[in-house]
C-alpha cells in the first residue's frame, strides 16, 4: 500500500510501505478520508512522533470501509466487512489502509459522508474530553474557547451550546468572527482588535479551553470565576506564563493540562463510547454537524498543511484517498 511519509527536508512523499500486519484484536480499514490536525504539523516537524505500536506517518482520524477483521475483533466487534466506520488513531491515517483496535472504531453517524465522518473522532473526542470530563462544564455555565475557528474550536462551541452552556470564542480575524456568529456562538472576540483580558471583567467565565497558552494566560487565569477550570491542550502562543498561586487556592481554581493522543486505549475507547451515546444523537437529528473548510486529495497534503499553518481555515481540512491512488 501507499502512505504519506516525511522526507529529510520535511517534504511529503506518497510512498510504498508494507501492508498493515493485522493483529487479532484489530480491524483493517480501507481509508477514504483523513482529518488534518495541527498535531500532524508538529509530527511532520519531528516534534510529536506516533506512540509505540502505531505507524510512523501522520493521521489521527479517518473514515473508510472495513476490509478484514482479526479473530478477536471478529468475535467482539459489531462490524463486518463492508461496513462504513470512522476511527481514532495514534497515527497512520495518511495511508490507503490502517489497522485499528476494534474498540477505537465508531459507526458513521446516520446521513454523514465519509469526509464528514473523518472530522469526528479526534476533533469531537478532544472537545468532549476537555469540556465535560476534564472541565466539568455544566448547563448554564460560561465557557471561553480560544482559537474558536479551528476544527476543535467549532466542535467545542457546538457541543457546549448543545448541552446548555454560554459560549465565548476568540479568533484573530473579523471574517472568522462573523462566520462564528452564524454558528450560534454567543460572544465572539477578535483578539487582534480587543484585549482578551476585558472578557473576564464582563463575563463570569467558568471554563476555558485553551490551545494557546502564552504570557497573558496567567493573568487571565486569575480572573476566572470562583471554582473555574482552565484546560490547556496546547501552547501555540508560548510555553511560559506567571500564575498568582494565592488566587489559585483562594478562588479554588483548577489548572489542567490535557492531551488525547497519549491516553490509554481503554480511556480512548470509553471516550468514543461517550461520543456515540451522547453526541451521535445530535449528529443524527441534524443539530450538530462538522464544518468542513476544504476537502483535498491526499496528493495535496502539503497544501492542506499550509492552510493550517496560515490559520486560514474555519473548520476542518480533510484529505481524501481515492481508490486509484495505489
Amino acid at each position: 500500500m501507499k502512505a504519506m511519509l516525511t522526507g529529510p527536508d520535511r517534504s511529503l512523499l506518497w510512498t510504498d510501505v508494507p501492508d498493515p500486519d493485522l493483529q487479532d484484536d484489530e480491524v483493517l480499514v480501507k481509508v477514504h478520508a483523513a482529518g488534518v490536525n495541527r498535531a500532524d504539523l508538529m509530527q511532520r516537524n519531528g516534534e510529536y512522533p506516533s506512540p509505540e505500536g502505531w505507524p510512523e506517518w501522520m493521521g489521527l482520524e479517518v473514515a473508510g470501509v472495513v476490509e478484514r477483521l482479526g479473530a478477536e475483533a471478529d468475535q467482539n466487534a459489531p462490524y463486518r466487512v463492508g461496513d462504513r466506520v470512522c476511527a481514532l488513531l495514534g497515527g497512520g491515517g495518511y495511508a490507503e489502509q490502517v489497522a485499528v483496535p476494534y474498540d477505537l472504531l465508531m459507526p458513521l453517524p446516520e446521513g454523514f459522508t465519509l469526509e464528514e465522518a473523518a472530522a469526528v473522532p479526534e476533533t469531537y473526542a478532544t472537545a468532549y474530553l476537555n469540556l465535560f470530563l476534564e472541565g466539568g462544564l455544566q448547563p448554564g455555565e460560561t465557557v471561553l474557547i480560544h482559537a474558536g475557528a479551528s476544527g476543535v474550536g467549532i466542535a467545542a462551541s457546538q457541543l457546549a451550546k448543545a448541552f446548555g452552556a454560554r459560549v465565548i470564542a476568540t479568533v484573530r480575524s473579523e471574517n472568522k468572527a462573523a462566520a462564528l456568529r452564524t454558528h450560534g456562538v454567543d460572544v465572539v472576540v477578535n483578539s487582534r482588535q480587543e484585549d482578551v483580558r476585558g472578557l473576564f471583567d464582563s463575563y463570569p467565565v467558568d471554563v476555558v479551553l485553551d490551545p494557546v497558552g502564552g504570557s497573558l494566560m496567567g493573568e487571565c487565569f486569575a480572573k476566572l470565576a470562583p471554582h473555574g477550570r482552565w484546560i490547556v491542550i496546547a501552547t501555540l502562543g508560548g510555553d511560559t506564563t506567571e500564575i498568582d498561586l494565592r488566587t489559585l487556592y483562594r478562588k479554588r481554581l483548577r489548572l489542567v493540562g490535557s492531551t488525547l493522543r497519549n491516553r490509554t486505549r481503554e480511556e480512548k475507547a470509553a471516550l468514543l463510547g461517550n461520543l456515540v451515546e451522547f453526541v451521535f444523537p445530535h449528529f443524527e437529528q441534524g443539530s450538530l454537524r462538522p464544518v468542513l473548510y476544504r476537502v483535498l486529495p491526499v496528493s495535496e497534503a502539503e497544501a492542506a498543511h499550509e492552510i493550517l499553518e496560515r490559520n486560514e481555515n474555519l473548520g476542518k481540512v480533510i484529505l481524501t484517498i481515492p481508490s486509484d491512488q495505489s
